[in-house]
């Protein structure tokens, strides 16, 4: 009898640690309360208290909101980054000044030797010519050496 496979399903909801929060929900909560613990440890009573009730709604946010289906802290990255990029990008062709040096720098034209031209090879004849283009046509079977009718 063959081994049956588990395959996992529902791989998009993440998993649950204490009745409806997600691990992810979890933690980030967890930073929310250290975040408020270290502004009651550091602040006065009046500061605590509005220093709370802006760290609070923010750690929410980030811990329990989703826009378009994506944690909100995704969705905020991918804000971030998008408005610190450029609306518009420009290709500046104009080429820079070490460019252009480069290209005006004076060449000097070097004589050349007849002797060191490129040799060529030779065409091949007419029925090399047919056994290449049948050898490749074939795929590899014809083989001009074995065949005897030429």
């Amino acid at each position: 009898m063959p081994d049956k496979f588990i395959v996992p399903q529902f791989i998009e909801n993440e998993d649950k640690i204490l009745g409806p929060v997600t691990v992810r929900q979890f933690v980030l909560s967890l930073i929310t309360v250290g975040v408020v613990f270290l502004e009651y440890r550091l602040l006065k009573l009046p500061y605590f208290i509005f220093a709370t009730v802006i760290t609070v709604p923010i750690g929410g946010v980030f811990g329990f909101v989703k826009v378009n289906g994506q944690p909100f802290h995704i969705f905020f990255l991918n804000f971030m980054q998008t408005m610190l990029r450029p609306g518009l990008r420009v290709w500046d062709k104009a080429p820079k000044e070490d460019e252009l040096r480069l290209l005006i720098k004076p060449q000097t034209i070097a004589e050349k030797d007849p002797n060191d031209m490129p040799r060529r090879k030779p065409k091949p004849g007419s029925s090399r010519l047919r056994d290449l283009s049948l050898t490749v046509n074939t795929g590899g079977v014809y083989d001009a050496d074995t065949d005897n009718s030429s």
